[in-house]
């Protein structure tokens, strides 16, 4: 057994550590910046603009962090995300980003659509670097892929 001093002094230190405790968890986290929704919707649209934007923040999460977006990602979940080498990987990556965020924000019904859309066109936009054969393969390639997530996305 210890003293009376040492045991009093333990109670004092544990008293002080869970005071700290209560303190740090009432206190109000760092609010998510108030434009967080239009970031999004800016950063899911159809266009190259939107999709290099997104790009851009993916490559500087640390910039972005404030924002609290989900930016995990499968890719291509479980189909390839190089079909017959052609690259949809960062395509997969930016749909699911879409899909997550939206999710999380209760707003996924309302922007399905435009993501599965935005993902076709990013896809068409890989497919747009290669000729002849290749693009044809390529862009049926990408119109199976955006069909598969427009029916079970």
């Amino acid at each position: 057994m210890g003293t009376l001093a040492a045991r009093a002094a333990r109670v004092a230190t544990g008293a002080v550590t869970t005071a700290a405790a209560v303190v740090l968890a009432a206190a109000p986290a760092e609010a998510v910046p108030a434009d967080k929704p239009e970031v999004l919707s800016s950063w899911t649209q159809t266009s190259v603009t939107s999709y290099d934007a997104w790009l851009s923040a993916r490559n500087d999460l640390g910039a972005w962090a404030a924002y609290a977006f989900d930016w995990t990602t499968d890719y291509c979940s479980s189909s390839p995300d190089n079909p017959f080498g052609f690259p949809f990987k960062l395509s997969c990556a930016r749909h699911d980003f879409g899909y997550r965020n939206y999710k999380r924000m209760g707003t996924f019904a309302a922007n399905k659509s435009r993501l599965d859309s935005a993902f076709y066109e990013d896809l068409k936009r890989v497919c747009a670097q290669y000729g002849g054969a290749a693009k044809t393969s390529c862009d049926g390639t990408a119109w199976t892929y955006y069909q598969a997530v427009k029916a079970f996305g």
